[in-house]
């Protein structure tokens, strides 16, 4: 299992490919905070839910200094298809090979229905301006996961 990332730890820098196949690098946000936010698969039913809560929350987000990235191992081209039509308007990078999950401790033992297999831990992490992980969450829950995280850092709709 990966090591989870611990408040004041470095965030580990990554490049992925977005919806439009462009290359996205974490440190070209430096000097904003970012929320990076890790979900097993797109078009799923929580999946679209936590997406869709990020999206209604982007304004307000963005007007407290914070950029949303989303990552799962989907390919591109399914990113393409969920963001349009989600209307998700925030980066959805693709880490088919999970590796910066593992960086960032959201890859791992998950247990379903009774089996025990390897897969995506739904987490997020944020980024400070400096890099620094300012808050890690995991095994977060799809419903309600937008709002609580709204409260811990302290924004009102």
């Amino acid at each position: 299992m990966s090591q989870r990332l611990v408040t004041g730890a470095h965030a580990p820098d990554f490049t992925l490919r977005n919806a439009t196949g462009e290359e996205v690098t974490l440190s070209s946000f430096r000097g904003s905070s970012v929320i990076v936010y890790f979900y097993p698969a797109a078009a799923t039913p929580g999946c679209t839910t936590e997406a869709c809560d990020f999206r209604d929350s982007l304004s307000s987000l963005g007007a407290a200094g914070y950029t949303v990235l989303g990552i799962s191992p989907d390919p591109v081209g399914k990113l393409a298809a969920f963001s349009e039509k989600e209307s998700l308007t925030f980066p959805l990078l693709s880490d088919e090979d999970h590796a910066v999950a593992e960086a960032y401790g959201a890859w791992g033992e998950k247990k379903n229905y009774g089996k025990t297999y390897e897969g995506l831990i739904r987490s997020t992490v944020v980024v400070d301006a400096e890099g620094r992980v300012a808050v890690a969450q995991y095994n977060v829950r799809a419903t309600g996961h937008v709002a609580k995280l709204r409260r811990d850092l302290g924004i009102d709709r």
